[in-house]
């Protein structure tokens, strides 16, 4: 962290009352509502509401969600973002594609994303270089952290994944002061640079895309480094963020957060868990009642840092099969995929597995015999990501839907 002092929150925002906070929702969701509900992706959903009548978050649990499942529908050749975007295409700084294929937009201008919230309760700030290894190829990770850094006054090493030898060496030369990106990568950075002997100024983590698990916060403590975790994603910015009180994540002031039953837009009652739906702010982009597919509950009381807003506890496993290994969504239609291009195979099971503090990921085939490395090549072509492949005989996968199976312990 840089040697100038900071003041403690971002903005007046942070430490409204709840008074203060409802009478803001009050005035500014109608607005929300009416700018979207004009929008031709909305016209089924939102053509018949009043919003005047949505003011609160109660009101809010009235209206239809909006799923992922639902842009990929809207999403059709020649409507990129699907009717659901104040603003043509062009208009954007940045567009972006997310697995499905799923089109986000971009903005540049102020926080646009809301990230730069989360680096300042980070320590972050005016007079870091931060070191941004979040992907900037097509997903939108890497434009999200450097927007925020902006925001703050950090500079930025936009490093994005790989290259590990190289970005310990300009980790070292440029003197960087802050990591982000997703939680494990920094760990092979900084054993890299041990390894060649270069010696780190790193004393600032803000990571997200991944579970952050308390062994590697501890490591990363011992090595003098203050980590603290964020809760985004590619359609939304950032949703709730950690502080250095570490009690569970403050919900952002740009989006209104709802905990529902699954499957339902239903709210739960508090402090279940349930599936997180969140309605943004932003008037560019619109999303009413957008579902994540997150599992959290929400918190009681107040963060002992100052901040107002409610809390969630974090992420606490998906309401589908969906599950995030190193940083990337796997999806059950995504496993469909890889199997329809293999006639021989019947069946398929995505494993996520943790070894050390760095995700692995297991591909079970059923096959008569098959070619591992072809198979291999094949995930990756349709997952993103690298997998081992294990090949077995057909029927030995457990009769029990899963798809996906999540291995990894997260206490």
């Amino acid at each position: 962290m840089s040697s100038h002092a900071r003041s403690s929150h971002f903005d007046a925002l942070e430490t409204r009352s709840p008074d203060e906070r409802e009478a803001a929702i009050a005035r500014q969701l109608p607005r929300q509502i009416a700018a979207a509900a004009a929008l031709p992706g909305y016209a089924r959903t939102l053509g018949q509401v009043e919003p005047e009548q949505v003011r609160s978050l109660a009101d809010l649990a009235a209206l239809p969600v909006l799923r992922k499942s639902d842009l990929v529908a809207l999403q059709r050749p020649g409507t990129p973002l699907g009717g659901l975007s104040a603003l043509p295409p062009q208009s954007y700084a940045h567009l972006f594609q997310s697995p499905g294929p799923i089109y986000e937009p971009g903005g540049a201008g102020h926080d646009w994303w809301r990230m730069g919230r989360f680096l300042h309760a980070a320590g972050i700030g005016r007079g870091d270089v931060v070191q941004n290894c979040f992907s900037y190829h097509l997903t939108p990770a890497g434009m999200i952290f450097e927007n925020g850094a902006r925001t703050v006054g950090a500079s930025v090493l936009p490093a994005g994944t790989g290259q590990t030898e190289l970005q310990a060496r300009a980790a070292h030369d440029l003197g960087v002061t802050a990591y982000a990106g997703t939680p494990d990568y920094l760990k092979v950075i900084l054993d890299r640079a041990e390894a060649d002997g270069l010696e780190l100024q790193i004393t600032r983590a803000a990571v997200g895309g991944g579970a952050l698990f308390p062994s590697l916060r501890a490591e990363y403590a011992e090595r003098g480094i203050a980590c603290l975790q964020c809760y985004a994603t590619a359609d939304l910015g950032n949703i709730a963020y950690e502080s250095a009180a570490m009690e569970g994540m403050i919900i952002d002031e740009g989006v209104l957060v709802e905990i529902v039953t699954p499957g339902t837009g239903t709210p739960v009652a508090p402090g279940e868990v349930g599936e997180v739906v969140v309605t943004t702010l932003n008037p560019d982009y619109p999303l009413i009642r957008f579902a994540t597919g997150d599992l959290s509950a929400l918190m009681p009381g107040t963060s002992p840092c100052g901040r107002t807003n409610l809390r969630i506890k974090g992420w606490m496993g998906r309401a589908d099969q969906t599950t995030k290994i190193k940083g990337m969504f796997v999806r059950p239609e995504q496993v469909a995929s890889f199997v329809a291009r293999h006639d021989e195979i019947t069946r398929a099971r995505v494993v996520a597995l943790r070894e050390g503090e760095a995700d692995r990921m297991l591909v079970q085939v059923e096959s008569p015999g098959g070619d591992a490395e072809g198979y291999g090549r094949s995930v990756s072509e349709v997952m993103k990501l690298k997998a081992e492949i294990e090949v077995v005989a057909p029927g030995s996968l457990p009769n029990d839907g899963l798809v996906i199976e999540d291995r990894r312990k997260y206490d």
